[in-house]
């Protein structure tokens, strides 16, 4: 069944960037919706409308090709962490993945560091904490699962009010939720299928280059599964945080 809600997706990709189209079609499919229900907003060019917020039942925010959250001295970026703060206090059911999981965890108060000795590309295990387990969202997930990674940067620190949800061999931050908040955060891509990811990889591949140190041939037979479990999770973020009578 389509999901009957309206969508605003928050990016943060540059005009050349192929993957603008494809982020859309992706959180479509894992939200169980027409893409025609997702409207999107680029944060390059600064904060979304009142009225777009208002139209959406719910934010998303994915990732980012060319931009870091750990970058510093950025007015840009500066700018643009206030505005995802602003957004939160609006209380607006929201889920980010990757650069958005980054940039809400840096807005509140957390940290984010530039570390490519704990970068992540690829098919990763991620195991869920007590509260993951526990949790209206996460607790439908097995305890240990698989999620379709591609960073170099990572939470250092989350932000006051965090609950921390799962994490990785690697990363120990890699989703959390706020309290008493409908706000769900993953350093993975649970919007991403095997077959999505390698398409993003395609058109990235200095992540396999650089990180991996394998052809995307090999890499794509060694490291990239299906996630059957986390493909799940925003349908499940849909069902509990705008179908369910209560809200957190």
């Amino acid at each position: 069944m389509s999901s009957p809600h309206r969508y605003l997706l928050l990016q943060v990709r540059n005009a050349e960037d192929p993957m603008r189209t494809q982020e859309v079609a992706c959180f479509a499919r894992a939200l169980a919706c027409d893409a025609a229900q997702i409207d999107v907003h680029d944060l390059l060019a600064g904060a979304p409308s009142q009225s777009a917020v208002a139209r959406a039942d719910a934010l998303l925010f994915g990732g980012s090709g060319d931009y870091s959250v750990a970058a510093t001295n950025d007015p840009w970026l500066d700018a643009t962490l206030v505005v995802l703060k602003h957004l939160i206090e609006t209380g607006k059911p929201t889920f980010a993945s990757c650069w958005g999981f980054q940039a809400i965890a840096r807005a509140l108060g957390g940290t984010c560091v530039h570390d490519p000795s704990r970068a992540e590309v690829g098919s990763i295990e991620l195991a869920l904490t007590e509260a993951g387990r526990s949790d209206p969202v996460f607790g439908a997930l097995p305890d240990r699962f698989i999620g379709q990674a591609g960073h170099y940067d990572r939470v250092d620190r989350l932000p006051p009010g965090a609950i921390l949800l799962a994490s990785s061999e690697r990363v120990r931050n890699q989703a959390f939720t706020l309290t008493g908040r409908p706000v769900y955060c993953t350093q993975f891509h649970p919007e991403l299928d095997r077959r999505a990811l390698l398409e993003r990889l395609e058109n990235y591949p200095s992540y396999v280059d650089r990180y991996c140190g394998q052809s995307l041939s090999e890499f794509t037979r060694r490291s990239c599964r299906d996630a059957p479990d986390s493909d799940r999770l925003l349908r499940r973020f849909v069902v509990q945080m705008l179908d369910a009578p209560t809200r957190p």
